[in-house]
């Protein structure tokens, strides 16, 4: 009798001792996967920004809520296509003097990845595909009013715990608001993180995008910190961070910024 139970315990204490690394195992290869811009990981970002400093007067600030599901698609044994989308819902006042406030929906990006499922010899993981400007902005402050595409491409390389790489992407508009300015802006996204065996990740970005009509950068560079972590059934990751502009346009944001990260992830 003794020995049986003793035995269940002892069974017991090590299936729970055992959870705690299953879990944190898990937790990291989420991490390492979420670094992946194109990883085979369906997951939900709510990523909000704050930037002041906007405008000839430098009075303007803006906090904008990004939404940007990342959905892959299996397409057969060596192909996914993954789509990733982003809405972003802004809250703005005084970018100019005498503009008010305005609240309401942005333009929406719609980026398509064709990635093979199999990284290449040397370990590179790439994709490539179309990226849509879709004019989905409730008010004339909150967007460009303009139908744009182009193309888009990944690529990036997964180290032990680094992850390095760059996105990119072109957009030129082709139809909408004929009073609104053209668009022809070139978006850069070179990227590093190293992530610990405890699902805790460090990240330094750039975010620069060039206007080619203008002739004008504007240029965050972030540094976030975030962790994979689990909220009852649900696996989530949390992450903040400061930016600073190192380019910024004429009436753009300047000096320092701020991002908040919340990512619902649905591993398979």
């Amino acid at each position: 009798m003794n020995i049986k139970f003793f035995s269940l315990a002892a069974l017991l204490a090590a299936s729970m001792l055992a959870h705690p690394a299953a879990h944190a195992q898990d937790a990291a290869k989420l991490a390492k996967d979420l670094a992946n811009p194109i990883a085979a990981l369906i997951s939900v970002p709510f990523q909000f920004n704050f930037d002041s400093d906007i405008g000839p007067l430098d009075q303007g600030s803006r906090l904008t809520m990004n939404a940007q599901p990342v959905i892959p698609i299996s397409l057969n044994d060596e192909w996914n296509l993954i789509s990733r989308t982003i809405l972003p819902v802004v809250s703005q006042e005084d970018i100019f003097p005498g503009s008010g406030d305005q609240f309401g929906l942005g333009d929406t990006v719609q980026s398509l990845f064709f990635s093979p499922k199999a990284s290449t010899r040397s370990g590179w993981i790439w994709g490539v595909g179309p990226v849509f400007l879709l004019p989905t902005a409730t008010d004339d402050l909150l967007g460009a009013d303009k139908w744009g595409a182009g193309p888009t491409g990944v690529a990036l390389k997964q180290d032990g715990p680094w992850t390095y790489g760059a996105l990119a992407n072109h957009i030129w508009s082709f139809a909408g608001d004929g009073d609104r300015n053209d668009i022809s802006n070139t978006f850069l996204q070179p990227f590093v993180s190293y992530t610990t065996p405890t699902a805790l990740s460090f990240a330094i970005q750039a975010e620069a995008t060039y206007d080619w009509k203008a002739e004008q950068w504007n240029i965050p560079l972030g540094f976030f910190v975030s962790k994979v972590v689990r909220l009852g059934q649900q696996m989530i990751s949390l992450q903040a961070g400061p930016r600073y502009y190192v380019e910024s346009t004429p009436n753009g944001p300047e000096g320092w910024a701020f991002r908040a990260n919340l990512t619902l992830l649905f591993p398979k």
